[in-house]
Parts: structure tokens; C-alpha cells; sequence
């Protein structure tokens, strides 16, 4: 099937059946982390800059997550993916290096409200699938056919712009426009700088959400901008082949904790031991990490700010290890001043370890050596994250995590959402899920 022809003529009976129960899971997982990243200080400037910066214009305008001001859908989908960014804990793809649903469900429902629609929760799910099947295989392409090493802004923007053509009714030839354009203007940032830099820049979702929507409707107005390379170069070819035969939303990855991805490996790994071994962060007197280089340039071992402890990897573990969990508490707040959690962290040894590097981006690795205060020293295995597709959350664990990220909706929202959420598919409308997820919860802290 042909990228147009994806995009415009897919329908939910279309849909294998574990390809819909995963656009469920994305979609509620992309609630829970929208919900908690409101209570982080990105969240709050971004938000306001966007109600300052972009007003409603001409239209109706369309609601920010969680907030119900309006500004203008461009607006919408830049705060809302930049407010799902902000909380490190969203779903990702090994091959990518990055994150697809942090900009589709903003740009899904800037679209929604921005023109008006009635759409049922078949069209929900069907539209998170395709953006995630764009977003997933461009991010694929971009990285086999660019230097840098970008931000998933840069290849996210091609699938809301892709949204923005098949809920807006585009044209096949306004739709190629729309694509080109997108990934003209997709941020290529340097994803290292934000590692060895840890700022409110994030992953540059925020602006591909932004791109990729005004893509969309510049292309309704008739701006061009085709080709997309990434898609129509002869080298990439193969990666569009198989749309509509594999299903690359089968490959995301979802977060136990809300820290960058390869830093979960370490955390898994200790994890395991001490609970194997009956261990407490009392017990521990020193740690070594083995692991691949890009994971141990995540050195920020006394993070001031929840972005630098998002992009650690000693604080996190360090967090695991004494209070045996990583959560909000751990990364905003009174969480980065627990000085037994710092002075762990600032004393985590980290290591390269070429046989670890030389199976990244498909496989992250790290094996983990914890020494106790009695002398003893336990090593881990070759230890991968938990939640990628090998080794994935179930549906326990999904809702757990929902239900502890979502805490301050209070229980009948959030139980409310959940259960519209997981009986997605019976083609009821789905304005309610809308109200439920764009009614503001109260000022970001």
C-alpha cells in the first residue's frame, strides 16, 4: 500500500486485532504521562507561552491537554506534545532512538477540536496507528539517511502532518506537500547536546508536533513543499513496503519509570539483584555500571533540575537502590535534595563496555555490580530494560502505571478515562474522551 493510500484509506476493520489493543495501551499510557507532566516547570512555561504566543486566530481554536484554554491548533499540538515530553516516561522505538506518540496524541486532538470533528473511537484508534506507522518508519529513514544523531521532532512532525491530511480530507497531491514540508522543516537537533547538556529542550517534540501540523494546513492553502525524502528517496524504499503488512506499533517500547530509556537497563539490573538477594539500599556501599557509551554520557550525578535527572543514569539507579522505586517524587521536588540518594549517585562508577556498544540501538545493555557494606559483591547478567516487545508490560502493569501517573485527576476522572480507553472500538463517539482529557486539572506545579 502506498503512503497516500495508508493514510487516507485505512479503516479500523483493517486492524489486526493486537494492533488495536496497542493503540489502546499508547493512548492511555500518553494520558497518564500528559497527566503528570503537569507538575513539571516546562510544562507550565510552556503552556503560558502558548496562550500568550498562540491565540485562536480566525477559528473556534482548539485546547490545550489538561489546561481548556484555547489557542490556535498549532499552538495545541506544540504545548502538548512539549507537556508529554516534559515527563520522561512516554513510549519509544529501539530503532528510532526516539518517540513517536509524544506529538500524534496532540496532534490528533489539536485537529479534533481545531476543525470541529465528530469522530468515533474506531477513527481515534486508526489515526494513532497510522501516525505511528509513519512516524516509526520515517524516524528509521531519517536516521539511515542523515549524520546526526536528531531529535525525534525531526520524523514525529511527518506523521502529524499525515494526521493533519487524512482528518482534514487533504487531497493526494496536497498530502505529498504536507509530508514534504514536515520533514523540510522537522528539527534536526542535536539529541547529544540535550544529554550532555540536560535542558527544557527535550527530545524537540514540541516542535515537530508544531511543524507538522502547520504542514498540514499550508498544504490545504496550497504551499508546496514535496518531496519527502525520506519516503520517495529510491534508498528508502523498502521501509514503506510493508505499510499496512507490519506493524510497527508492535515494536514501541513503554517506560516503567520516567527517566531516559537508556538509563532503564542499569535500573532494571539492580533492581533484580536486590530483590534476588534480599538487598537494601542500606546494604550497598559501592556500584558499577557496564554498559554502552551513549547511556554512560547520562553522568549527571548531582541533577538540580528534573531534566537533568531525566537524562541520568547514576541518579535514577542511585534512587532505586535506596528508596526502591523512581517516580515523580523522585525527579521533581524534595526527591532531587535526598542527600543518601546523591551521594550514592555521585559514587556510581560508569564503564563502557565494547561488547554492550557494539549491539546498540537494536539491543541497550548494561549489567550492574553492587558491593555490600559486609563484603560481599553480587554481578547482574546482561540486562535489558523491561517493556520493550520481549519483555513487555502487561496489562497490570499498564494500568498501575496509568492509574499512579494520573493521581491527580482524582479517581472518578481517571477511572472514567481507563475505562473509555480500554473499551475503545465499538464505533461510539468518542467526544467524551476528548472533554476528559482537554478540562484542566489546575495550574501546572
Amino acid at each position: 500500500m502506498n503512503v497516500q493510500n495508508f493514510i487516507h484509506d485505512l479503516r479500523y476493520c483493517d486492524l489486526p486485532a493486537p494492533v488495536a489493543a496497542l493503540a489502546r495501551r499508547c493512548l492511555l499510557d500518553l494520558v497518564g504521562v500528559a497527566a503528570s507532566g503537569r507538575r513539571t516547570d516546562l510544562a507550565r512555561i510552556v503552556t503560558n507561552h502558548a496562550a500568550r504566543q498562540f491565540g485562536a486566530g480566525e477559528g473556534r481554536g482548539a485546547r490545550m491537554i489538561f489546561d481548556g484554554r484555547r489557542v490556535s491548533p498549532v499552538g495545541a499540538a506544540y504545548a502538548g506534545a512539549s507537556l508529554i515530553d516534559s515527563f520522561d516516561a512516554h513510549d519509544g522505538h529501539a530503532l528510532t532512538k526516539g518517540h513517536a506518540g509524544v506529538a500524534i496524541l496532540p496532534a490528533l486532538l489539536a485537529f479534533w477540536e481545531g476543525e470541529d470533528l465528530a469522530l468515533d473511537d474506531r477513527e481515534v484508534l486508526t489515526s494513532i496507528v497510522i501516525g505511528y506507522e509513519i512516524a516509526t518508519r520515517a524516524g528509521i529513514a531519517l536516521h539511515a539517511s542523515a549524520c546526526d544523531y536528531h531529535t525525534s521532532g525531526a520524523w514525529n512532525s511527518l506523521a502529524c502532518a499525515a494526521l493533519g491530511a487524512r482528518l482534514m480530507k487533504l487531497s493526494s497531491a496536497q498530502t505529498r506537500e504536507a509530508l514534504g514540508t514536515a520533514e523540510y522543516h522537522g528539527p534536526r537537533s542535536q539529541m547529544m547536546r540535550c544529554i550532555d547538556y540536560p535542558t527544557m529542550l527535550k527530545d524537540g517534540s514540541g516542535w515537530g508536533a508544531l511543524v507538522g501540523v502547520s504542514a498540514a494546513y499550508l498544504a490545504a492553502d496550497g504551499f508546496t513543499g514535496a518531496p519527502a525524502l525520506t519516503m520517495e528517496a529510491p534508498a528508502q524504499q523498502a521501509l514503506w513496503g510493508d505499510l499496512g503488512s507490519r506493524w510497527m506499533i508492535l515494536e514501541q517500547y513503554f517506560k516503567p519509570y520516567p527517566v531516559c530509556r537508556w538509563a532503564q537497563p542499569a535500573v532494571e539490573a539492580a533492581r533484580r539483584l536486590m530483590a534476588e538477594h534480599g538487598l537494601t539500599g542500606a546494604d550497598i556501599a559501592d556500584v558499577e555500571v557496564k554498559t554502552f557509551a551513549e547511556a554512560v554520557r547520562l553522568a549527571s550525578a548531582r541533577p538540580a533540575t528534573t531534566e537533568e535527572a531525566q537524562y541520568s543514569l547514576p541518579f535514577p539507579l542511585a534512587a532505586m537502590i535506596v528508596r526502591g522505586r523512581i517516580g515523580a517524587d523522585e525527579i521533581t521536588g524534595a526527591g532531587l535534595r535526598d542527600e543518601e540518594v546523591l551521594n550514592l549517585s555521585a559514587s556510581i562508577r560508569l564503564v563502557e563496555e565494547p561488547a554492550i556498544c557494539a549491539r546498540f540501538p537494536a539491543e541497550r545493555f548494561a549489567v550492574v555490580s553492587l558491593g555490600t557494606r559486609d563484603g560481599r559483591r553480587f554481578t547482574s547478567e546482561w540486562t535489558e530494560a523491561h517493556g520493550g516487545p520481549s519483555d513487555p508490560l502487561s496489562d497490570a502493569e499498564i494500568s498501575a502505571k496509568y492509574q499512579a501517573l494520573a493521581g491527580r485527576l482524582g479517581d472518578n476522572r481517571r477511572q472514567a478515562i481507563e475505562t473509555l480507553v480500554m473499551g475503545m472500538g465499538t464505533g461510539a463517539p468518542a467526544a467524551d474522551l476528548a472533554e476528559l482529557v482537554l478540562e484542566p486539572i489546575g495550574e501546572a506545579a
